[in-house]
């Protein structure tokens, strides 16, 4: 089981916990939300629980709790930027389909 960046997530994430001063890393999840069941929750992750399980993947620990690895083993986290907009997104192998908003999932 994995979940995995991209070298601009990566990056992303290395200046934001430089700039924010502390943080082991990012915390990747999902919650049951939105019309197609579930969504991604991503934070910057200041403590590791009990029940995480953490890959370090260019220099960047990526932490994801044990109930929401199984819904995205095998995700590639990138990070875009197209205009003004910014945002990470999931390359999820799992996912069977999407809501027309694109902001929720099925599996």
């Amino acid at each position: 089981m994995a979940v995995s960046l991209t070298e601009n997530a990566a990056e992303r994430v290395r200046s934001y916990l430089t700039k924010r001063g502390h943080g082991v890393g990012l915390r990747i999840g999902v919650k049951r939300t939105g019309c197609s069941g579930y969504a991604y929750v991503i934070d910057y992750a200041d403590e590791v629980e009990a029940d995480d399980v953490v890959f370090d993947e260019k220099d960047v620990k990526i932490v994801v709790d044990s109930k929401s690895l199984g819904l995205i083993d095998g995700t590639q986290v990138d990070f875009v930027k197209d205009g003004l907009n910014e945002a990470f997104k999931f390359r999820n192998p799992n996912v069977k389909g999407e809501c027309g908003c694109g902001e929720s999932f099925n599996i």
